[in-house]
């Protein structure tokens, strides 16, 4: 029994079949968005392989100081910069500390390929202390490479409660002491003709918020210390580069000044923890190497905050009033 095959039933058209009786605009579209999609990706991928040995290459060799290397974004950065090959200087104010921290960066690490680091003491709160120990830093290798000025001290409080004293013992840790330490040692990378002083602020050297006059007062300060110093001594090869940030979280536990209810308390929120110091870390050694002159690490808000202060200030003392108003309001309930 023979079985005629109907002439009208048509077998399935292929792929190739389908694009050469489409227009030739959407062929042309249909086989390039595959195509530039994953070159894009393929860009991208590219670009952070480069990025990363940029990364890891940027400080090998390198002698680079930490002003406050017990921290916890000196700790991080420590043991970043020590994997990556550096000549490290780490400072802090207590000696035992900074031998327990050399201690573990030798045991976690490979000794025929980094650098035992050298220990300085240096406490800003001291400044009679602060030419002996830039003479000590110079003295470890003879010359620096790179400066992280990371030390910070903090007090909230109404201004009219916060003493002369502790606001001289501010300036000192968060201005005068960066300020002198940076001059100290401009003198032997200016001679070299090479350098990179890298500053750890607070995103109020540009945005002040209240109860914390004297804070962003050192903060202001040393901003414009920096941003002047960086014109300064372009010339010589030097780079100079400021990291503006909400604040660097330190536990899991976070820190409850940013966790208060206030309005003006939302421009430090990023996520619970703010900041993290590894965060911060890998955004230092990014900086370090592509040489950017200025990062700020905040979110939208702390941004659209800085915009608004220069273009609507009358808006942001507002919103600023307003915050403080809520706090008070709060307190007495």
């Amino acid at each position: 029994m023979l079985v005629e095959m109907d002439s009208n039933v048509t077998q399935p058209e292929s792929f190739w079949d389908i694009l050469q009786e489409m227009d030739p605009v959407w062929t042309t579209t249909v086989l390039l968005v595959p195509f530039v999609v994953v070159l894009t990706a393929g860009f991208f991928y590219l670009y952070g392989v480069v990025i990363s040995l940029l990364s890891k290459t940027s400080v090998r060799n390198k002698v680079v100081v930490i002003s406050d290397s017990l921290s916890g974004l000196g700790k991080e950065c420590a043991g970043v910069f020590h994997r990556g090959g550096a000549r490290l200087i780490l400072c802090g104010k207590s000696w035992e500390k900074l031998e327990e921290l050399a201690d573990d960066l030798a045991n976690a690490s490979d000794p025929t390929v980094t650098f035992p680091p050298k220990l300085v003491l240096l406490d800003f709160g001291d400044m009679d202390s602060l030419q002996e120990a830039i003479e000590e830093v110079l003295e470890c290798y003879g010359c620096l490479d790179v400066l992280i000025l990371n030390s910070s001290m903090k007090v909230k409080a109404p201004a009219q409660t916060v003493s002369l004293e502790m606001d001289k013992l501010l300036m000192d840790n968060n201005y005068f002491g960066p300020a002198t330490l940076a001059k100290g040692v401009l003198p032997s990378m200016i001679s070299r003709r090479t350098g990179h002083l890298l500053l750890v602020n607070s995103i109020q050297g540009k945005l002040a918020v209240p109860f914390r006059t004297t804070y962003a007062a050192s903060k202001h300060a040393v901003q414009a210390f920096f941003d002047c110093l960086r014109a300064e001594v372009e010339e010589y090869g030097i780079s100079v580069s400021t990291i503006n940030h909400t604040f660097i979280s330190s536990s899991a536990s976070g820190n409850t000044e940013h966790t208060s209810k206030s309005i003006w308390s939302l421009l430090y929120t990023k996520k619970p923890l703010g900041v993290s110091p590894d965060e911060a870390a890998t955004e230092i050694v990014k900086t370090l190497s592509n040489k950017r002159k200025e990062v700020l690490i905040a979110p939208s808000l702390p941004k659209v905050a800085l915009y608004t202060r220069s273009f609507f200030p009358n808006v942001f003392f507002a919103v600023m009033a307003a915050g403080v108003n809520h706090a008070a309001a709060s307190e007495n309930m």
